[in-house]
């Protein structure tokens, strides 16, 4: 079982770090399907949603059913589409069937990450935190490798090698899930009915999980969307084209420091510091900062955004490990829903004025999504402080 455990979790890091390259090499091969398919930029911003709505529905169907579905099976599949999507991408004749194509990859990828990080929650109950933050480093590793993919593929000569190589890449993976046993986790997942998902998503630690995770997501999107423009004009040419890979390497670091502290130091106070230390650098970066220190800033914000969302998520699971496919896809969906909608948001914003007055204002939910971990890290040590006979801790 152990030699079986070993396999699955190395097998799940190297799909997630694959998973990580496909999302982002998306936003670098953007420039080359407009020339190349000659469709307008109203079209190519069809991509994102394309992307994003089959994934959030399938997080959303197969995670609430973890107790109810064949885990192997469920991933292999996943794992055999995901590769006949991006090979579908990669031989695309129109755009039309490259939107599709990708419609179809998130919905598949979703079927694999509906499922593995609650399986690695299971395979590793007393080390979530550390498990997940590793989880999401692997994942940013993968991410930051994404657009040297794409260059590569273009100095090869098309575009059309990107896809081809992950699909190559995660048909092996497929094959080597085909090839494991089946997971065992001794019979933890319960099965999910509409009352009892009710019943969870109202549960303290979940709403507040689900609301630190909308604002802090939010900002991420807003980052990954607009920070490229306002560094373009704040910073050099060959230094501005440099931020956002900066942001997303810092992000590796920073998951390893916090897989290492999350279970010393306790989910909520790791997160209350992260937090407390992102409103400053935040501050110092886009309202203090000019010329190349904006670089520092944007490293430092990575470092700490990068521990939120693993931290967070088990912080949730922690507090209903019976559930942890539901609540890996409703925190998920969450930030589905964020990434979405903030930089949206926010888009409408600096259409008005400029980035450098926009970008200011996502200090609002970072201050807000502050005050949710505050109130929680409360709400824990007075619960930690009662005492053991005390008849209230049994209404909680």
């Amino acid at each position: 079982m152990s030699r079986n455990r070993r396999l699955w979790t190395a097998t799940i890091f190297l799909t997630v770090a694959v998973a990580g390259a496909v999302i982002q090499a998306r936003g670098a091969v953007l420039p080359t399907l407009e020339e190349f398919y000659g469709v307008p930029e109203w079209q190519l911003g069809l991509v994102a949603p394309a992307g994003t709505l089959g994934y959030l529905l399938v997080m959303l169907l197969v995670g609430s059913s973890a107790g109810r579905v064949d885990t192997r099976t469920v991933i292999v599949v996943g794992a055999f589409g995901t590769a006949g999507a991006l090979l579908a991408m990669g031989l695309a004749p129109t755009f039309l069937v490259f939107l599709a194509a990708m419609l179809a990859r998130g919905a598949t990828i979703g079927l694999v990450r509906a499922l593995d990080r609650p399986l690695l929650g299971h395979f590793y109950p007393e080390d979530r935190g550390r498990v997940y933050n590793l989880y999401d480093a692997v994942w940013a590793v993968g991410a930051a490798l994404g657009p040297l993919a794409v260059v590569l593929a273009l100095a090869l000569g098309s575009w059309r090698f990107v896809y081809l190589g992950l699909a190559g890449a995660v048909l092996v993976l497929a094959v080597l899930f085909w090839h494991l046993d089946a997971p065992d986790v001794g019979g933890n997942e319960e099965p999910l009915t509409r009352a009892r998902l009710a019943a969870l998503v109202r549960r303290p630690e979940i709403l507040g999980m689900l609301a630190a995770l909308f604002f802090v997501i939010g900002v991420e999107g807003s980052l990954f969307t607009w920070l490229p423009y306002y560094a373009s004009a704040e910073l050099p040419d060959r230094w501005a084209e440099l931020t956002l890979t900066l942001l997303l390497a810092a992000y590796v670091p920073g998951r390893l420091v916090c897989g290492a502290l999350a279970e010393r130091v306790g989910y909520l106070t790791l997160l209350t510091v992260i937090l407390g230390l992102l409103l400053p650098a935040f501050a110092y970066t886009f309202v203090v900062a000019d010329g190349l220190w904006v670089l520092a800033g944007v490293a430092a914000i990575g470092a700490l955004v990068s521990g939120v969302f693993p931290t967070a998520v088990a912080y949730g699971t922690d507090a209903a490990p019976e559930y942890s496919g539901p609540v890996n896809g409703v925190a998920s969906a969450t930030g589905s829903v964020a990434f979405a909608t903030v930089p949206a948001i926010l888009g409408v914003v600096i259409g008005g004025s400029s980035a450098r007055s926009a970008l200011p204002l996502l200090l609002v939910p970072l201050a807000a999504a502050f005050c949710v971990v505050v109130l929680a890290r409360i709400a824990e040590y007075r619960r930690d402080r009662r005492p053991t006979g005390d008849p209230a801790a049994g209404n909680d």
